[in-house]
């Protein structure tokens, strides 16, 4: 936004013209579950205009692949070459692991001044060991993590490495969950033998067709994946809780698929010292939430659908009976605040707007 300030007819009198600034935004693999998402997101955004959209395979009119986004309808898919995105801003990356990286580094050689924002997995580990480990292949340096309310025990603070970056790798949706509950924990000694398990909705799955995935499959069952420690976004996780002060190198985590379209909820058991009372539990949440715009302290245990369509995550934790041990429960919308609104959120801070600019806390009911 810039603000130009020019004479009136009126003698010794100052006018002063707000003229808003559009930034255009361009979307890689616009089709899909998260990249529709953040379409829709950017239909609402005061300051961000769409762009480019682009799919790997899909052509002709975007109202086939997402009938939902009438003012987009008739614009005319283009396909993943570089050359489509370099005249944007920015450009979200909203495509598989793997695909992401290369795509990237080509718009980023022909625009050094693009902002891109990838949330695939591509560029969030820090460790060529966790990525060889969790995916495979080739490691891409990884890029600032899209998480504006991570907590960090030093240097500067998230938001403040992101209003520096033109490079954002979003966040694992399952990854935002357990780090949203776990992290206030840190400050009362948590950090190891975390034990997480995960509510997913089958939208966290991707649109690609599996017969796993069919709704005669998903419906009335609920199923585990990525058990026994293989799940990709343990090391994320753990990379996140070190950041906050933990000492975390692993921890149990179970996603379960639930017959919902959207939605998560992490249920979170975190030791801690066997000092820690109720009232430290509460305050040390209570503190780590006060002054976050989307992360929130439910009075309650939160469910999926308080959150629905929302760019927020409710937390709600207390110390067991037995003590010894804090149940944490985080409820997030895993393709709003787990990923589209992730990744608009961490953009606006980048370009320089209001980290809410687009963006709402208020979910859809019934």
């Amino acid at each position: 936004m810039a603000i130009v300030t020019t004479p009136r007819l009126e003698k010794h009198t100052l006018k002063r013209i707000v003229i808003h600034m559009s930034y255009c935004v361009g979307i890689a693999g616009a089709t899909g579950y998260a990249g529709g998402e953040v379409a829709r997101l950017l239909l609402g955004h005061p300051e961000l205009t769409i762009g480019a959209l682009g799919a790997h395979t899909s052509q002709g009119q975007y109202g086939q692949y997402q009938p939902h986004l009438l003012p987009l309808a008739h614009r005319e898919l283009v396909t993943l070459e570089p050359q489509n995105f370099v005249e944007h801003d920015a450009v979200i990356l909203a495509l598989p692991h793997g695909a992401s990286a290369d795509l990237g580094a080509q718009i980023r050689q022909q625009n050094p001044e693009a902002v891109i924002v990838d949330v695939s997995a591509d560029h969030r580990l820090e460790s060529a060991a966790d990525w060889a480990g969790f995916y495979g292949g080739t490691y891409s340096p990884a890029w600032t993590y899209g998480m504006p309310e991570l907590i960090r025990a030093s240097g500067p603070s998230q938001r403040e490495r992101l209003a520096e970056a033109k490079e954002i790798a979003g966040p694992g949706c399952n990854a935002s969950a357990v780090t949203f509950a776990a992290q206030p924990a840190v400050a009362l000694g948590a950090g190891t033998d975390i034990v997480a398990v995960l509510s997913v909705g089958y939208s966290g799955a991707g649109k690609k067709a599996k017969t796993n995935l069919l709704a005669a499959e998903a419906a009335e069952t609920a199923v585990p994946y990525g058990a026994a420690g293989t799940h990709r976004h343990i090391p994320e996780i753990a990379q996140n809780l070190r950041a906050a002060g933990a000492s975390t190198t692993a921890l149990s985590f179970t996603p379960v698929l639930v017959p919902m379209s959207r939605g998560i909820l992490a249920t979170v058991s975190i030791p801690v010292p066997a000092a820690v009372t109720s009232a430290d539990v509460t305050a040390a949440y209570r503190d780590a939430l006060a002054e976050q715009p989307f992360v929130k302290w439910s009075a309650t245990w939160p469910t999926t659908k308080q959150v629905l369509g929302a760019n927020t995550a409710l937390v709600h934790a207390e110390l067991d009976r037995s003590g010894g041990r804090i149940t944490a429960v985080c409820a997030l919308d895993n393709l709003v605040k787990g990923t589209a609104g992730a990744a608009i959120q961490s953009l606006n801070l980048s370009l320089g707007l209001a980290e809410d600019a687009g963006l709402s806390t208020v979910g859809v009911a019934p």
